[in-house]
């Protein structure tokens, strides 16, 4: 059994912000037996809680884990997939590693940064927690096609 985890926050006014493209990943995977796919209804820094649950409940280990989730330090596009390390400064990722007590899990981190390198993001709430660009909107659909073929490699 694997468990995919999908990081976002609930409810419609999330839907299409950059912190939600986890979700995003989750809705375009298609449906796989012995996986479980997970999207948290908690908030994004509580995330932590319903993995650890999930992980529980179907007696999944962390080398079967993957986590999805945005980076705002990658420029859109890009995809770093990593087996093990850090939050990166990411809240939901490290309430997964405080609520695990472990950061060995693998992770697929999908850039959010802003396409202009020298445009500085002032507010990282405000920029995380807004939707994508109409153009950021129109090359999405071919980083979530990268993303999910990444998930079928790893699974």
């Amino acid at each position: 059994m694997k468990l995919i985890v999908g990081l976002g926050n609930p409810g419609k006014q999330y839907e299409k912000t950059r912190h939600n493209v986890g979700f995003r990943v989750i809705d375009a995977l298609p449906q796989q037996p012995h996986v479980i796919y997970l999207k948290p209804d908690t908030f994004m820094n509580n995330s932590g809680t319903a993995v650890k649950a999930a992980m529980r409940y179907y007696k999944i280990s962390l080398p079967d884990v993957l986590v999805v989730f945005d980076d705002k330090d990658l420029p859109l596009g890009t995809i770093r997939f990593r087996t093990k390390g850090s939050s990166g400064g990411h809240n939901g990722v490290q309430s997964i590693i405080d609520h695990l007590g472990s950061s060995q899990f693998a992770r697929l981190k999908i850039g959010t940064a802003p396409a202009d390198p020298n445009e500085v993001i002032q507010d990282t709430t405000d920029y995380v927690l807004g939707k994508f660009t109409k153009e950021e909107e129109q090359r999405l659909p071919d980083v979530i096609d990268q993303v999910v073929s990444k998930v079928k490699n790893w699974l």
